[in-house]
């Protein structure tokens, strides 16, 4: 995997379905024992409530769970599970609770409602979109920064720190796949191979 959207904070939507409340809280985790954490922690805040319905998708070992909580097989986890892919999100575990009015809405009407509350809460969500990136280091001499200056961000590219002193000593972050049009021009305009250095991988919002 090479890029992925997560969320950056908790966030929540809610519906209601002939008298039942559906409120779908939405969180990054990035483990297991995160999301079993969290799922605990919203049982607990609402215990009076008939079932709280949870899925969760991991990017590390592309884990992906569900429970529908007491509901009828399918309709409650499933369907939540597939608006978090749908949405194409990762490192995120949905829990939409329901506190039952008194009135049955039958399996399509389950499915219906837990889909759109937490779709509802993706849509409040802020996205995050992370790129397999590489931490760059640039030395060059001060003639050639003012070019630098205006080319580098043409590639994407985020700061990660400078130094000037006897060199300018450049840190920044570039997504992996706009590297090597990076790379080559910068041995265009260097008439050679820049000292440039690949310090490592690593994922990076953008």
């Amino acid at each position: 995997m090479i890029e992925f959207t997560t969320v950056s904070a908790p966030c929540e939507g809610s519906i209601t379905e002939k008298r039942s409340e559906f409120i779908a809280q939405l969180f990054p985790a990035q483990s297991e024992e995160i999301c079993r954490s969290i799922i605990e922690d919203v049982k607990a805040k609402h215990h009076k409530a008939r079932h709280n319905v949870w899925a969760y998708i991991l990017r590390d070992g592309g884990v992906t769970r569900y429970s529908d909580d007491g509901e009828p097989q399918g309709t409650g986890g499933l369907p939540v599970l597939g608006v978090l892919q749908k949405s194409e999100l990762t490192d995120v575990c949905c829990v939409v609770t329901r506190y039952f009015g008194g009135v049955l809405l039958g399996a399509s009407g389950l499915t219906r409602a837990y889909s759109s509350a937490a779709a509802e809460a993706v849509q409040n969500a802020e996205l995050l979109h992370f790129r397999e990136s590489f931490r760059i280091r640039l030395e060059t001499d001060y003639s050639y920064y003012g070019t630098l200056s205006h080319m580098l961000p043409e590639y994407g590219i985020k700061d990660a720190g400078s130094d000037f002193s006897d060199k300018v000593t450049l840190l920044f972050d570039i997504p992996a796949a706009d590297y090597p049009a990076l790379e080559a021009r910068l041995t265009e305009l260097y008439n050679g191979k820049p000292a440039l250095e690949q310090l490592e991988t690593h994922f990076v919002s953008y």
